[in-house]
């Protein structure tokens, strides 16, 4: 029964030793010349303001959850729009109400962040 894994198991071995030995290569052909200014830090073409270690607020990150809670309502809700007709004919009013369900569980968490003040950006 493991024979059958024999090829993968090859195909993996391939893939580790080829991205092992281009990176040993790369560092070992490539150019290596760093200097003060390739060493530095760059953001954006300036200086960096402040320290590496500062804490960002978690504010930030709430916005972050937001976009990902708002790009999956859209992942699953435009398709459905789309396809709606076809699925009222298939489903009748199931397809409906599943997807009422569906709104309502996420609309009380946009509620809750928004009660919280998740929203508020101070």
């Amino acid at each position: 029964m493991l024979e059958q894994y024999v090829p993968i198991f090859l195909v993996l071995a391939f893939a580790i030793g080829f991205a092992i030995v281009v990176v040993w290569s790369s560092k070992l052909v490539g150019p290596q010349r760093p200097t003060a200014e390739k060493l530095s830090t760059y953001e954006s073409g300036v200086q960096p303001v402040g320290s590496t270690h500062e804490r960002v607020s978690v504010k930030y990150y709430l916005v972050a959850m937001f976009f990902i809670i708002f790009d999956l309502e859209v992942i699953f809700v435009y398709p459905w729009a789309v396809e709606f007709k076809r699925l009222y004919g298939a489903l009748g009013l199931s397809a409906f109400y599943s997807m009422l369900v569906f709104l309502v569980v996420f609309e009380i968490g946009f509620l809750y962040a928004y009660k919280k003040g998740g929203f508020k950006w101070d």
